[in-house]
């Protein structure tokens, strides 16, 4: 089935297969992805940071991160190529979190099932009657 979207860099109206972008797009990201790795093939720029790559190469951040996250730059070759943690900034080179912010959320995860159970079994508990004892003290 055919679909109409609009390309996530330019806006153009386009037929959407694989691709969230345009072709016109498209082939400009293949450009760029071609000259980054151009710089990144040479021996000396091997170990070059994101930063160091933005600056030689002109090519934007984001589609360096873009490159990165679908594996056409590994990080195994170039070690220390990364991208910004979503929650804290720092450079890491898979997913969205770094380790420490990974750990963090799921402490806190843990806390508030705790939180839950601990709630859920006093909701469970019946309450106790209310029952009155009287003492008769003038009893002889």
């Amino acid at each position: 089935m055919v679909e109409l979207s609009n390309c996530s860099r330019c806006g153009k109206v386009f037929v959407k297969s694989l691709r969230d972008v345009c072709p016109d797009c498209y082939k400009e990201e293949e450009a760029a992805f071609k000259k980054v790795y151009e710089f990144l093939k040479q021996q000396k720029n091997r170990e070059a940071t994101l930063i160091e790559v933005v600056e030689a190469t002109g090519v934007e951040e984001t589609l360096i991160t873009k490159f990165i996250k679908e594996n056409r730059l590994r990080t195994s070759m170039f070690p220390k190529l990364g991208y910004p943690c979503e929650r804290c900034g720092s450079m890491i080179s898979t997913g969205k979190l770094c380790t420490n912010c990974s750990s963090e959320l799921k402490s806190e995860l843990n806390h508030i099932n705790q939180i839950h159970k601990v709630a859920e079994r006093n909701k469970d508990t019946k309450p106790k009657e209310n029952i009155y004892y009287t003492l008769d003290k003038h009893r002889r």
